[in-house]
């Protein structure tokens, strides 16, 4: 009597895995900092509401003194810094602890900054 066997050897089974393992192992480093580059996207989204609310708040009242800082999106903290002739502004989010992004406009533009970009050091 012949028989017929269907299906996979061990050894065939071992190499499939093997070889998923390989695409994993290559594809997992390119998405792991995914979730830091979407909070720094919101962050950098935030300030540059925030631009457009200090300059209306400056054509309104001729200063920056007394703006509030915006709501941010979800998990982003902004913070808003006025005077008379400029302003800066901070945003941080809540699960990207070691990252922070900065815009600043005038006299109070951050060190290394374009005037109303928002970006800085740990702003990447």
């Amino acid at each position: 009597m012949q028989r017929t066997r269907k299906g996979f050897t061990l050894i065939e089974l071992l190499i499939v895995v093997v070889i998923i393992g390989i695409l994993a192992a290559i594809a997992i480093p390119k998405f792991a900092d995914t979730k830091r580059k979407a909070y720094v996207a919101a962050m950098k989204s935030d300030l540059k509401r925030t631009v457009s609310a200090a300059e209306g708040y400056f054509a309104d009242n001729n200063t920056y003194v007394g703006m509030t800082a915006p709501t941010g999106s979800s998990g982003v903290s902004l913070t808003f810094t006025g005077t008379a002739t400029g302003w800066t502004s901070t945003a941080t989010h809540a699960q990207a602890a070691s990252a922070s992004c900065s815009v600043g406009a005038g006299t109070s533009t951050p060190t290394g900054l374009q005037e109303g970009q928002p970006g800085g050091a740990a702003c990447k």
